[in-house]
């Protein structure tokens, strides 16, 4: 009964032992989750300062394409989604519309 007593003892170390180091491995694990979440958080952070930068890029793209659709229909060119890129005769309310933003 000698070894038998031994052997269960050794079991009993040997599951407090993964038990320790599972226990430490959780702690681990859930210290890498907060840091991931605090690296996605300043990833996905924007300045004021771009944000500024991207609004003002943003409505200069938009006034230039607005000018470009504008040339292109005083070119003679349909600019509405109906005709887009065919010769205009006379005027177009779909362009015109679409010009005004109605």
């Amino acid at each position: 009964m000698g070894q038998l007593y031994q052997a269960i003892t050794e079991v009993e170390e040997n599951i407090s032992t993964l038990l320790s180091e599972v226990k430490s491995l959780r702690q681990y694990v859930e210290y890498l989750e907060e840091e991931n979440v605090k690296l996605k958080r300043q990833l996905c952070a924007v300045s004021e300062a771009d944000t500024v930068r991207v609004q003002k890029n943003a409505a200069k793209i938009q006034k230039e394409a607005q000018e470009n659709l504008e040339k292109l229909y005083q070119e003679g060119f349909h600019v509405c989604h109906i005709y887009f890129g065919e010769p205009v005769e006379g005027s177009c309310l779909f362009c015109n519309a679409f010009l005004r933003k109605d």
